[in-house]
């Protein structure tokens, strides 16, 4: 299904019903919304029964969940509006839990998924096209628009201070409960088999690694020192030491030796040949 553009009034595509609203009295030209009712297989948690949602294409940026509901709500009690930016799975969302995170502010036409209580309210949808243009801001529901909605937006960003610590701590303390659960769990599974006979092994049964102190830290030293002793009494006997002096002083022949036919060959080949 394609994303939702801007459509004027006119004729509808196949399979879908033209509304015309307007945005206040004195807008000349209407706009248009598409809906038909949402069919699709239900799933389980599915967000947007089929028999009882009603799908909205061409949902202009000011037309938000709280104008929507009144545009239909003549057709019967509505259940839940989700407004999106194109459309996809009916998945229940989770629950926005802060208002200070995770906020974004979505412009441009959407689609929108309005959810009656009864599945006779998405066939009454229809009989509004015989109707006039709905009105989507009124003397009893405004919508705010230009300065009056800028200013609206900057006092919504301002934060209150007490609030959010209150939100703060609320998330901080479910998440160390969470935390706490997890260890429990883990400790009463810890050694426990699973149905193959295996047995998982986490961290909680080792150790904890001790600070390193000064002691631990002579300890250490001493440990270094032994070993290079050991390694020294290689060499302890009198014997020992002339048979590694006199192997080294063959080898230091050895290589004078190389180092001298080398210099001898880079002579040669440095003579002088005119012809």
């Amino acid at each position: 299904m394609a994303a939702a553009g801007p459509r004027g009034a006119g004729a509808a595509p196949p399979g879908y019903t033209a509304l015309a609203v307007k945005f206040g009295e004195r807008q000349r030209s209407p706009h248009c919304l598409l809906v038909k009712e949402h069919r699709v297989r239900e799933g389980p948690g599915d967000a947007h029964p089929p028999a009882r949602t009603l799908f909205v294409l061409n949902v202009p940026p000011y037309c938000g969940p709280g104008a929507l509901s009144r545009l239909f709500g003549s057709c019967g009690p509505v259940q839940s509006v989700d407004v999106r930016d194109k459309p996809g799975p009916g998945e229940k969302a989770e629950k926005q839990r802060s208002k200070f995170f995770g906020r974004r502010t979505t412009t441009g036409f959407r689609v929108a998924y309005v959810v009656f209580k009864k599945p006779a309210s998405v066939q009454a949808v229809k009989a509004l096209a015989q109707e006039g243009p709905l009105l989507v801001s009124t003397d009893s529901h405004p919508v705010k628009t230009g300065v009056s909605k800028w200013i609206a937006r900057y006092a919504d960003s301002v934060v209150d201070q007490e609030e959010l610590k209150a939100e703060v701590d609320t998330f901080m303390q479910d998440y160390d409960k969470k935390v706490a659960q997890e260890e429990a769990k883990a400790a009463q599974e810890e050694g426990v088999p699973d149905e193959e006979g295996w047995v998982k092994v986490t961290r909680r049964g080792r150790k904890p690694g001790l600070p390193r102190t000064e002691a631990a830290n002579l300890r250490v030293l001493e440990r270094e020192r032994r070993k290079r002793a050991r390694k020294e009494l290689l060499n302890f006997y009198a014997w020992q030491h002339r048979e590694t002096k006199r192997e080294h002083i063959a080898q230091l022949r050895k290589k004078f030796e190389e180092d001298k036919q080398r210099i001898a060959l880079m002579r040669a080949q440095r003579k002088f040949r005119p012809y």
